[in-house]
């Protein structure tokens, strides 16, 4: 639901301190956004926020060798209980359903009206709103039934041999993926956990320069870029 340019802040309270790509996907499946990131990212440290941060934190874990390092945002590496997993596909399956058939107005107005974004500030729901708008509803669903967290199949297991340096950044404020963020931590051989004060869901949207200092201390600290 956010173009690229979503993280243009971060990038810029990065000070050109390393060469950065955003990548805007082109692809709308599970797949193809793996082969996307794939082509994009050699050699790269990824960075992903929610949904992002499930594709790098996969394709990170499918081809170690490719990359240089994982940062998820506000991520998880999946939904262990299986009926619980099961019932979050159903509700993603009908959500995908009204999606593809409803106006990009409508799915915006559910979609900013969502409690994991209740602490955002009117301003930045509005600066983000015309990225929103331009989605297409067709591929929202696509992207949905094939990436969403009911579909996919909990990595948790997979982060015990995972050695790549990896950083999981969540908003203080924002208590599931707080949780979510020390237990891949705490599973990963090379994992770290970092909090963002007085930020939510989002914090490379609510504290872009707290987010980028946490990026380059990762690359000095852990990557060694």
């Amino acid at each position: 639901m956010q173009p690229a340019r979503a993280w243009a802040p971060v990038v810029e309270a990065l000070g050109g301190r390393t060469d950065t790509r955003l990548l805007e996907h082109a692809e709308h499946t599970f797949g193809g956004r793996l082969a996307e990131i794939a082509a994009a990212g050699r050699g790269a440290v990824l960075v992903g926020y929610s949904l992002g941060g499930r594709l790098a934190l996969r394709a990170a874990l499918g081809e170690p060798d490719r990359y240089a390092g994982l940062v998820t945002v506000g991520a998880t590496a999946g939904i262990d209980d299986p009926a619980t997993r099961s019932a979050r596909a159903e509700a993603d399956d009908r959500l995908a359903s009204w999606m593809e058939a409803a106006a990009i107005d409508d799915i915006v107005a559910v979609w900013e009206r969502q409690p994991l974004f209740a602490d955002q500030s009117e301003a930045l729901v509005e600066a983000q709103r015309p990225g929103r708008l331009a989605q297409d509803p067709r591929r929202l669903g696509s992207l949905l039934r094939t990436a969403g967290q009911g579909v996919l199949e909990p990595v948790w297991h997979e982060l015990l041999t995972f050695e790549l340096p990896l950083l999981a950044i969540a908003g203080a404020r924002d208590e599931g993926y707080s949780a979510a963020a020390r237990r891949i931590a705490d599973t990963a051989a090379r994992g770290r956990a970092a909090l963002v004060e007085n930020a939510g869901h989002a914090p490379q949207l609510q504290r872009p320069d707290a987010v980028a200092l946490l990026l380059a201390d990762f690359l000095d600290q852990d990557v060694g870029q």
